[in-house]
């Protein structure tokens, strides 16, 4: 039995989205996807779009109106594009606890990988290693980052290419049990799809991350902050703006992830200030508060001719 019909007696009562809701408790989750991430309002809108969709498909399904053919799992694999640091990880999570609520899949879980966990180095190795990944994403979610690393036409005894027809194939007739998400950088992954039509023709949905405006990070940075025990003294909030400011048009800038490795250096920079004055009684206040001479520390404030943080 299959996660649809399991969740049919389930919801066989079900005659309204309300009814859906209040059985799934999915909505809640959409909440937590709006208070847990800082903007993304374009990723969040087609979130709310997908378990729309799924909600009003279980209500056809109530009702005996199933596709033709007698297949009633809708296609769910998505496609995750923008640069690192956007929330990708964090929304496939999401989406995999909003498919096992509504019954679209039978444990919720997500399992993260990458290329060198699905492609072997040597004949008769990567069959085995991909499959066993999909053994242990059945019933959820596969999350492949950097998805496009499976293809490299370049090298002729590449394996990628028997990992890629592996996944096609058990996205195509287990698609009732296992949602793919393939993420990565927006122009890698088209040109990915366009020497992939099968990968391509079976994504249903895809989604683009745009980066972080300023505001937004600094927001995030008073969310990690807040998390860890600390929070900016006076100035500081305007200290890391302007690390931002300079930062952002350096190479390399990763949105959050970024924001959270300056904060951890801003921390070390806190500790070895606090570390010199031995004989001090440090307060609370002292323990959890980063000054802007901590930030402004950074070497993004330094030379222009430098690129390092």
């Amino acid at each position: 039995m299959n996660a649809m019909s399991q969740e049919g007696q389930a919801t066989s009562t079900a005659v309204t989205v309300s009814d859906v809701l209040a059985q799934s408790q999915v909505e809640a989750v959409m909440d937590e996807l709006d208070t847990d991430l800082i903007g993304l309002a374009p990723v969040k809108a087609r979130v709310r779009d997908i378990a729309a969709l799924l909600v009003i498909d279980k209500l056809r399904l109530n009702l005996g109106l199933a596709a033709a053919g007698g297949n009633v799992a809708p296609s769910l694999h998505m496609s995750f594009t923008g640069n690192p640091g956007t929330g990708k990880t964090t929304v496939a999570m999401r989406m995999a606890e909003i498919l096992h609520r509504l019954g679209y899949v039978r444990k919720g879980h997500v399992v993260s990988v990458t290329r060198d966990d699905l492609v072997g180095q040597y004949i008769g190795h990567t069959a085995p290693k991909t499959k066993e990944v999909l053994k242990r994403a059945m019933g959820g979610v596969l999350f492949i980052d950097e998805a496009y690393y499976l293809y490299r036409p370049e090298n002729e005894r590449d394996y990628g290419q028997e990992a890629i027809e592996i996944l096609l194939q058990v996205m195509e007739n287990q698609r009732d049990d296992l949602v793919v998400i393939v993420a990565g950088y927006k122009d890698r992954m088209d040109t990915f799809f366009k020497s992939n039509p099968g990968l391509s023709s079976r994504i249903a949905h895809h989604l683009d991350f745009p980066d972080y405006a300023e505001d937004e990070l600094v927001q995030i940075a008073d969310r990690m902050l807040t998390g860890m025990n600390y929070s900016f003294g006076d100035g500081a909030r305007e200290a890391f703006a302007a690390y931002l400011e300079r930062r952002i048009a350096q190479p390399h800038f990763a949105n959050a992830r970024s924001v959270r490795n300056a904060l951890d250096r801003s921390r070390l920079r806190q500790a070895s200030r606090l570390f010199v004055d031995r004989e001090r009684r440090l307060t609370r206040d002292d323990l959890t508060t980063l000054l802007p001479a901590d930030i402004l520390a950074s070497r993004v404030f330094q030379a222009a001719s430098t690129n390092k943080e």
